[in-house]
C-alpha cells in the first residue's frame, strides 16, 4: 500500500451532534471534486443505509476510509451500551461494500468536566482517571475491539483534547494496558503539548492512521485563560490551512517519510457547522490542503501510488 490522502466530514463542520445530517451525497460530491481518493464516514446514517452509504461511494470512486467511533469510556454501562449499539451500525456501514481495509477508529468520548479543562498539564492528574478507572477503560477497550474483529477490520484509536486519553502520559498508559494501534492526530497531540514529530519517532510502531491538521495553539491558551465552557464554539477557531498554525508539519513528514509510513493521511481542517450550499468553497480549500501535504511528501520522495491531483 501507498501513502494515500483523504479528508473527512469535520472539515465541513459535521461531527458529534454538529452539521448536516442531510448533507451527505453533497459532501461526498464535494471530496471528490476536490480530488480526494478516500473519506472517512461520519455519524451513523449520514450516508444513508449501510447499502446505500457503500453504493454511493462507489459511483463518486471514493474508498471508505476510516470512522471515528466515539465511546465513554468511563460513563455508566447504560451510556456505554448506547455507545456500543451506535458503534455496531457504523461497522456495519464501514463493511457494507466488502471492504476489510477500512478502519474502527476507536475514542474516548470523555465528560463534561474534562471539555471545560481541555489540555490538562502533563503534571495535574486531578482530573485524570485513577487506576480502578484505568481498569474499566482496559475491560472496555477489549470490548470494542472485540466487536471490530468479528467485522474483519482493524482498530485504531484516537487521543483527544477534552478526554481522559489526552496527555501523553495518558497516551502511554493506554498502549500499556492494550495492544491497540493509534490515530496520531497532528492537531490534538500538538494542543496536548507534545510534539508530534517526536511522538511519531517514538511511536511509530504503534501508529496505522494519520490525521494531518494544523492548528493555532493561542486560540486554546486564550479559552483556557477565560475558562471557556462552550468548547464546541472555540473549537471552531483552533484548525487552519495546513501550513499556516503552529504544528511543525514538516519535521513531522521527514519523520513519517523516513518510517516509509503506508497508509492513509486523512486531512482534517475542522470547522463549525457549515451549510451544504457552501460546500463548494470548501472543498476549494481542502485541494488546496491536499496540494499542498501532497507537494510537501512528493519533495520527500514519498510514494503517492500516482495519484497526486487526481
Amino acid at each position: 500500500m501507498t501513502i494515500q490522502i483523504g479528508t473527512a466530514p469535520v472539515s465541513y463542520g459535521i461531527f458529534g451532534t454538529s452539521g448536516d445530517r442531510n448533507a451527505g451525497e453533497t459532501l461526498l460530491d464535494s471530496a471528490a471534486a476536490a480530488g480526494f481518493s478516500g473519506l472517512e464516514l461520519g455519524p451513523p446514517a449520514l450516508f444513508g443505509t449501510p447499502r446505500e452509504t457503500a453504493e454511493r461511494f462507489r459511483r463518486r470512486g471514493l474508498e471508505i476510509v476510516a470512522s471515528y467511533i466515539p465511546i465513554h469510556f468511563a460513563a455508566d454501562d447504560a451510556t456505554v451500551a448506547a455507545d456500543f449499539a451506535m458503534m455496531r451500525r457504523t461497522l456495519e456501514e464501514l463493511t457494507a461494500g466488502g471492504a476489510t481495509t477500512a478502519l474502527a477508529i476507536l475514542a474516548d468520548e470523555g465528560s463534561e468536566i474534562l471539555r471545560s479543562n481541555p489540555a490538562r498539564s502533563w503534571t495535574d492528574r486531578s482530573l485524570a482517571l485513577d487506576d480502578a478507572g484505568w481498569r474499566l477503560l482496559g475491560e472496555r477497550l477489549d470490548r470494542a475491539m472485540a466487536m471490530v474483529a468479528t467485522f474483519g477490520i482493524r482498530t485504531s484509536f484516537h487521543p483527544h483534547i477534552g478526554t481522559f486519553v489526552e496527555s501523553p502520559w495518558e497516551v502511554d498508559r493506554l498502549l500499556e494496558l492494550s495492544d491497540i494501534r493509534l490515530t496520531l492526530d497532528t492537531g490534538h497531540f500538538a494542543l496536548a503539548g507534545a510534539d508530534p514529530a517526536a511522538a511519531l519517532e517514538r511511536l511509530g510502531d504503534r501508529v496505522n492512521h494519520i490525521h494531518a491538521k494544523d492548528v493555532r495553539l493561542e486560540v486554546l491558551r486564550r479559552a483556557k485563560e477565560e475558562r471557556r465552557a462552550d468548547f464546541e464554539t472555540w473549537w471552531a477557531d483552533v484548525s487552519c490551512p495546513l501550513g499556516q498554525g503552529d504544528v511543525n508539519l514538516e519535521a513531522f513528514l521527514d519523520v513519517l517519510v523516513a518510517q516509509r509510513y503506508k497508509g492513509w493521511i486523512v486531512i482534517e481542517q475542522d470547522r463549525a457547522p457549515t451549510a451544504a450550499a457552501a460546500f463548494a468553497d470548501v472543498a476549494g480549500q481542502e485541494a488546496a490542503n491536499r496540494e499542498w501535504i501532497e507537494a510537501a511528501l512528493l519533495r520527500r520522495g514519498a510514494d503517492l501510488g500516482g495519484r497526486p491531483g487526481k
